[in-house]
């Protein structure tokens, strides 16, 4: 059974009333006044109470006795009376209310938000944990694989080696077993002369000797050379091929190329021109801005692709939509189909947003990586130097897009700078 509850202590209001009582009247006090005694009353009833008295008075409380009927007004206690009575009156009961009414809707206000930043803050925190697990998983997923290629490179590279030590042991196993036989026939045959040499009757029947051939030569360089060589970067290189996403061409198109754009023979290299070069309309070609797309379009799976844009001042890249209007101006921002990274003025880094997004780069990269995620609906950009993240957009494009790229114009005669691909693409 549960205890009952304590009784709650006296409010100080009501001990403060209590003492400011007087015994007399059982009211407050009016007109307090203080006996030697330290005991007080109201001065009328003191007055009443000790009217009529001849000789000694004494104290209605401690009844000590007085030889006059002295006593003084007590300008303190008078104040603490009316302070007690004012707030007693219903005016001040009411404010007083009000307040405790807003202080504690005010307190429940805040309590109520502070607990929905707490339901948010837990709501986060099993967020991250559940997206840190998931990437968790996925970078161990990445690595699995590359530990698998690493070690079917290593396990194929060994194989290899034992064959070739078994090949070359071969030779010489061969040769040695033809060298000793050799040897042995001619043991046998210098026997025989041996003793025919002690009769001397006729010359011994001398079996025919094997023939051997010159000893295989055995090139340690040559052997030792391709094991020796940079076989980290002999491996990275037929890594490169099996990565996921895997390697792929991409090549400009030069049939969307504005008529200001040369493009290489091979098809790799992109620069704007101070003349414009008549060329054929089509449709793919833009006409108003200098632009120009890849041959190769995405529209599922992961794709990755680098570009040397080396010091160029100015440029645009990243991917288009096949539906982006080329005939006309048009600003370069997602709603419009494009998803872009920028540089202008040599230095300063944009997001090709609406509007722009300046991007703080801790130095100027010399090539830049655009990733693309056409399941996940991802476009990120890194400076391909040392494959830090630029910026990203994580509502990317729906449907069939081209990689994108704009050297722009140049100005105030300065030299146009290529853009080039590197390494082909990444696809998977």
């Amino acid at each position: 059974m549960a205890a009952a509850p304590a009784a709650p202590p006296p409010s100080s209001k009501g001990s403060l009333r209590e003492d400011l009582t007087c015994a007399i009247c059982c009211d407050l006090f009016q007109e307090p006044v203080m006996l030697s005694c330290m005991h007080h009353f109201c001065k009328a009833c003191i007055s009443r109470y000790w009217r009529g008295t001849l000789g000694p008075v004494t104290c209605p409380q401690c009844r000590k006795e007085f030889r006059s009927k002295q006593f003084q007004t007590n300008y303190l206690v008078a104040a603490m009376v009316d302070k007690v009575r004012s707030s007693s009156s219903d005016t001040y009961i009411r404010n007083l209310e009000k307040q405790l009414s807003a202080a504690l809707q005010s307190h429940n206000s805040r309590k109520e938000d502070l607990l929905c930043t707490i339901r948010k803050d837990r709501d986060k925190m099993d967020i991250i944990k559940r997206v840190g697990a998931d990437l968790q998983g996925c970078v161990k997923s990445e690595f699995r694989a590359l530990h698998q290629i690493l070690e079917e490179e290593e396990n194929h590279t060994l194989d290899q080696l034992r064959r070739e030590e078994a090949e070359e042991l071969e030779k010489v196993q061969r040769h040695l077993e033809a060298a000793e036989l050799a040897v042995r026939e001619l043991e046998d045959n210098i026997k025989l002369l041996q003793q025919s040499n002690i009769t001397l009757t006729e010359f011994p029947q001398l079996r025919p000797c094997v023939e051997v051939n010159v000893a295989p030569d055995f090139d340690v360089s040559a052997f030792s050379g391709k094991y020796l060589a940079p076989l980290q970067y002999i491996t990275w290189r037929r890594m490169f091929k099996a990565l996921k996403p895997g390697p792929a061409a991409l090549t400009f198109d030069a049939e969307t190329a504005h008529p200001s754009i040369h493009v290489s023979r091979d098809k790799t290299v992109a620069v704007e021109c101070d003349a414009m070069t008549p060329q054929p309309s089509n449709s793919k070609r833009f006409v108003q801005c200098v632009n120009i797309l890849a041959s190769q379009a995405f529209q599922s799976g992961r794709h990755y692709w680098e570009v040397e844009v080396g010091s160029s001042p100015k440029w645009d890249l990243g991917v288009a939509s096949e539906t982006v209007d080329r005939r006309t101006r048009i600003k370069l921002s997602p709603e419009n189909g494009y998803w872009t990274l920028r540089l202008r003025n040599g230095s300063e880094y944009w997001a090709g947003t609406q509007p722009w997004t300046r991007l703080q780069l801790g130095s100027p990269p010399q090539r830049i990586g655009v990733y693309l995620d056409c399941d996940e609906r991802k476009v990120a950009f890194y400076n391909a130097d040392d494959m830090s993240p630029l910026c990203l957009f994580s509502k990317g494009p729906r449907g069939k897009v081209f990689p994108f790229f704009s050297p722009c114009i140049s100005e105030n005669g300065q030299k146009p700078h290529p853009m080039k691909l590197l390494h082909g693409a990444l696809s998977g």
